[in-house]
């Protein structure tokens, strides 16, 4: 298992740095092998987050968005499902 993750000065993105993805010339690069362990750790992490129910009061709240957002747009609102 990977311990404390800590973003360090080096890690921060300069206003230089590439748009692409790629890291600055000298930057840190992480090999194929952790990457992949990251990603497994991150997904383990995060799991018992993305297992819960959301609450109904953000679905109310992001619902309402949706239909405001509908309604600007000139679009139906989406059906509202019964709870």
């Amino acid at each position: 298992m990977l311990g404390p993750m800590i973003a360090s000065d080096s890690d921060i993105p300069r206003s230089g740095a590439s748009q692409t993805g790629e890291p600055p010339e000298g930057g840190p690069t992480l090999d194929a092998a952790s990457r992949e362990r990251l990603g497994r750790y991150l997904q383990a992490l995060y799991e018992p987050v993305l297992d819960e129910g959301l609450d109904p009061r953000l679905a109310e709240l992001l619902g309402q968005l949706d239909r405001d957002r509908a309604e600007q747009d000139g679009d139906a609102p989406p059906e509202r499902p019964d709870c």
